[in-house]
C-alpha cells in the first residue's frame, strides 16, 4: 500500500534528534514554559521574519487567541465581520464564531482555490473589520492584494498559516503579511509536531504580550489575572521536537515540490484539474490536491490499485450541521470544488517508484 502520508517514516529519518530532545526535556525537569520553548519562539520568529512568536496550545487556539486579543484590545466587537474563504477546513471559522463575530465567506480562486481577491471589496461592509485569508493546501494567497485591500479599507489581516510553513513570495514568508498569523503544528502538517502544537507570529508588541497573557490564564503575573483568560500553551516536549524539525523544513519542503513537480510534469489525463503552481517558493505543498467529476470512481481505482488517498473536505462550511444559519448562503464554486477534490500521497519521504506508480494508475484512469 502507498500511504497517503507515513509520519514513521517521516520522523524515522531524524529519531536520534528526537530522542536527544526529548531527553534533555526529561532530564531538565521543567516542563512547562522553559527554555525549550522560549528558544522555538525565538527560531520560529526568526524563521517567519517577525518579532515575536507566542507558543500555544494547537493551531485552532492561535487563531482563536489573535481575534480574543483584537477584542481585549478594543480592535474589535461582537458582531464585527470577519472576510474568510468559504474553502477551508472548519477550524478557520470556529475561530470566528467562537469569539461570537461573524463569519463573510468568500468564493476561492478557481485556479488556487484561496480566497479570490477580486471577491473581496463587495463584501466589504460598515462592520467588516478583519479579513481571514488561508493559505491551503500549503499555497500563499494572494497577500500582496489582500494587504492592498486591507490598507484601503482600514481592515486587520490574520493569515491562517495552519498548512504553509516556509512558503513565501518575494522573500516574504508565511506568517509575516498579515497583522497577525495563526500556525499548526499538528504531527502532519508540514512542521509537525509528535501532538498537537501551534503559535502565533506577529510585528505588534501589544497583540503578542495580550496573546501570551490571555492563553496563560490571562495571568501576566501568578495569581494576578489581567482578563478571564484560558490555558492555552506550548508545552516543552513539543518544543523541544519542533525545534529539531525546524533544523530540516526547508529540505522536507524541497522534497515535497520535487514530488509535486514529478506529478505535475508526468500526470497526462485530460479528465483531471492538477493543482496550479508557478514553480517557485509560493507553495510547500502540504497536500497535492486535484479535482475530477469523477473523484470517488477514481478513488476507488487507486484504492484498488494499493494507493491511499484522502478528500480535503468532503462537506463546505456552509453546509455543516454546525452552521446552519449559513446554510442559505449561495456558493456555487466553493460546492463544485468540495465535491471533485482528491488528495494524492504526498510527503519528503516518498519514493519515485511509489510516485510513478500512482502516476501510471492515474494516467490509464477513464
Amino acid at each position: 500500500m502507498i500511504n497517503f502520508l507515513n509520519l514513521k517514516k517521516v520522523n524515522q529519518e531524524y529519531r536520534e534528534e528526537l530522542l536527544d530532545a526529548c531527553a534533555r526535556v526529561i532530564d531538565s525537569g521543567w516542563y512547562i514554559l522553559g527554555e525549550e520553548v522560549s528558544a522555538f519562539e525565538r527560531e520560529f520568529a526568526c524563521y517567519c521574519g517577525t518579532k515575536y512568536c507566542i507558543g500555544v496550545g494547537n493551531g485552532l487556539d492561535a487563531l482563536t487567541l489573535v481575534l480574543r486579543a483584537w477584542k481585549e484590545l478594543g480592535k474589535l466587537q461582537e458582531g464585527d465581520e470577519v472576510l474568510v474563504p468559504a474553502n477551508t477546513y472548519i477550524a478557520t471559522i470556529l475561530a470566528i464564531s467562537e469569539n461570537r463575530l461573524t463569519p463573510v465567506l468568500i468564493e476561492p480562486d478557481n485556479r488556487t482555490f484561496n480566497i479570490d481577491p477580486t471577491k473581496i471589496e463587495e463584501k466589504i461592509t460598515s462592520k467588516t473589520k478583519c479579513i481571514l485569508p488561508v493559505h491551503l493546501y500549503g499555497q500563499l494567497a494572494d497577500m500582496a492584494a489582500i494587504t492592498t485591500i486591507a490598507k484601503k479599507h482600514n481592515l486587520l489581516v490574520l493569515e491562517d498559516s495552519a498548512q504553509a510553513h516556509g512558503a513565501s513570495v518575494d522573500n516574504r514568508k508565511a506568517g509575516n503579511w498579515g497583522d497577525a498569523s495563526g500556525f499548526s503544528f499538528y504531527p502532519g502538517k508540514n512542521l509537525g509536531a509528535l501532538g498537537d502544537a501551534g503559535a502565533v507570529t506577529t510585528n505588534d508588541p501589544e497583540l503578542a504580550e495580550a496573546v501570551r497573557t490571555i492563553a496563560n490564564y490571562g495571568s501576566k503575573e501568578k495569581y494576578k489575572n489581567i482578563y478571564q483568560g484560558v490555558n492555552s500553551r506550548l508545552d516543552e516536549m513539543q518544543a523541544a521536537v519542533l525545534r529539531v524539525k525546524l533544523k530540516h523544513l526547508d529540505l522536507q519542503n524541497a522534497s515535497r515540490r520535487t514530488v509535486a513537480e514529478r506529478y505535475l510534469d508526468r500526470i497526462n489525463n485530460s479528465s483531471l484539474q492538477l493543482p496550479y503552481w508557478t514553480k517557485k517558493e509560493d507553495h510547500v505543498f502540504h497536500l497535492f490536491v486535484i479535482r475530477t467529476e469523477q473523484r470517488l470512481k477514481l478513488q476507488s481505482y487507486l484504492e484498488e490499485g494499493n494507493i491511499q488517498t484522502l478528500i480535503h473536505y468532503p462537506v463546505p462550511l456552509h453546509k455543516q450541521e454546525a452552521y446552519h444559519n449559513l446554510s442559505n448562503t449561495i456558493l456555487p464554486l466553493t460546492e463544485r470544488i468540495h465535491n471533485e477534490v482528491l488528495s494524492l500521497p504526498i510527503s519528503p519521504s516518498m519514493m519515485n517508484e511509489d510516485i510513478d506508480q500512482t502516476i501510471e494508475l492515474i494516467n490509464k484512469f477513464q
